[in-house]
């Protein structure tokens, strides 16, 4: 990662968190029991506006909106903890925020082996296999040179 980033480790897990599968990550956080916590923004759903640049140059535009979840806690220890996801399930933001929090704690290693490491071979592993399924289906087009001028 970038070392000029101090947050750059959090991003990434936040990043990891926010795009993953529910299921996947309900089963992982299966094994953990909660940590004693309080709710600092229940989880709520709302909308963002995802903005892109043609062929990721140029200006940017909007492209559309987004539907997303979000939630805060606070450990008992004070340490706070956020979570994004995509789509409208409170439980995994709630979970993510907790995950967020306890990757700032002393649990940060067992929390990285037992739930984020595993999710993100999954999310690799799924990601090969659409792009497998995508290469497939490929075609490649070619122009013959007709000889005419």
């Amino acid at each position: 990662m970038d070392g000029s980033d101090p947050n750059a480790a959090r991003k990434a897990w936040m990043s990891m968190l926010a795009k993953s599968p529910a299921t996947l990550l309900a089963q992982l956080w299966g094994a953990f029991v909660p940590p004693q916590h309080s709710v600092l923004r229940a989880p709520e759903i709302g909308g963002v506006m995802v903005r892109g640049r043609a062929g990721a140059v140029g200006a940017a535009f909007n492209l559309g909106e987004m539907t997303v979840t979000r939630a805060s806690i606070k450990l008992s220890d004070g340490t706070v903890g956020h979570g994004y996801v995509q789509g409208r399930d409170k439980a995994q933001a709630l979970t993510a925020a907790l995950i967020d929090a306890m990757m700032q704690t002393d649990v940060a290693p067992r929390v990285q082996a037992e739930i984020l490491t595993p999710l993100g071979n999954a999310m690799d592993q799924m990601k090969s296999t659409r792009a497998a399924k995508a290469a497939a289906t490929k075609v490649d087009f070619f122009t013959m040179v007709r000889g005419e001028d």
